[in-house]
């Protein structure tokens, strides 16, 4: 593309990229965006040298986003309100909870969302007395899980990035994914929300392919290739949605009224916990407890119901009881051979 030819008698600027970076972002700022050709003619500039200044705000850190209008033009500007955000400040208590919470994201060693973590804790420990840092790292050392099993998703580093730029600046994308035992299939996908369950990473938006809200699971997700197209969040969006009457993550099946025995041995892990919003809860005599709510996920309910193995009863329903039996019925088979 050729450079765009400044007016006769007017030559090009001389200062610093600095000093040029500061007009670009005060004209974005002041006008609420600007085209390429205009930040050209108010910098005095080739268009070469905007692009590169561009592309060094956002590395900076700046939301920039780029908007194509009905007449063609492709405009740059800010995400809106960004400079009003205050700056923050932390208690010691509340310090205290987030080293506590980053200790339970190591599964994201190797992704983009680890080297975030790094630099905030790094600003956090450049303003705190070092007695104070030792302190609190003790803590979350201390209290930091230990998960067994976890995902690695230093393989989905490019992903990762693509996707975070996508959810920030609600850029729609065309996603490749895989599920499990099924052939690849491409989407045109608006995303809304990561979510973080069991130490894995789950995408949720509307996929205008299906017409609906779809939830992703980060390791099946092949391919992320973002387009120009912009995308609101619908007002009434919220991401239990995504989600359903599952009791998990994944609302598979019909909606199921669960009725549980939990006998004496483990009855004290069943009352120290909420596993339902709506959950109904009896003490009987012998020192058991009965559990009793409704929710969607055989899967999910069936692999939590087997880690309660040897105390745990099914009542009901009689369909979730045989597919509880016949899995230890199969897997008694193997273990005999």
């Amino acid at each position: 593309m050729k450079n765009r030819l400044r007016k006769p008698g007017k030559p090009a600027k001389k200062y610093s990229q600095a000093a040029r970076l500061h007009d670009v972002i005060r004209i974005l700022e002041q006008r609420f965006g600007a085209t390429v050709e205009e930040l050209v003619e108010e910098c005095q500039v080739t268009r070469r040298t905007v692009y590169r200044d561009l592309v060094a705000i956002e590395e900076a850190g700046y939301p920039l986003i780029k908007e194509r209008q009905d007449s063609g033009e492709v405009i740059y500007r800010f995400v809106a309100g960004f400079k009003n955000l205050p700056p923050i400040t932390f208690s010691l208590e509340e310090l205290m909870t987030l080293y506590l919470c980053r200790g339970q994201l190591d599964f994201l060693q190797g992704t983009p969302f680890q080297e975030d973590l790094d630099a905030v804790f790094n600003r956090l420990r450049s303003g705190l007395p070092a007695r104070s840092v030792a302190h609190l790292e003790r803590i979350a050392e201390a209290g930091s899980s230990k998960i067994q099993g976890f995902r690695d998703y230093s393989g989905k580093r490019e992903i990762l990035t693509l996707l975070r730029q996508a959810l920030l600046k609600q850029q729609r994308c065309k996603i490749r994914y895989a599920p499990a035992r099924r052939e690849a299939a491409d989407y045109l996908f608006d995303p809304y929300t990561l979510l973080f369950y069991n130490s894995s990473l789950y995408l949720g938006g509307y996929a205008h392919n299906r017409k609906a809200l779809r939830l992703f699971l980060l390791d099946r997700i092949e391919a992320v290739s973002p387009v120009d197209d912009r995308f609101e969040v619908p007002d009434d969006y919220r991401p239990a949605q995504l989600t359903g009457s599952a009791f998990g993550l994944i609302d598979e099946g019909p909606e199921r009224s669960l009725d549980l025995l939990f006998a004496e041995p483990i009855a004290h892990l069943i009352r120290e916990r909420i596993w339902h919003p709506q959950q109904q809860l009896e003490e009987c005599p012998d020192g058991a407890v009965r559990l009793q709510f409704s929710a969607a996920g055989d899967t999910e309910i069936l692999s939590w119901l087997f880690s309660m193995l040897p105390h745990v009863q099914i009542l009901g329903p009689e369909t979730l009881r045989e597919k509880f039996l016949q899995a230890l019925r199969q897997t008694l088979e193997k273990s005999t051979v």
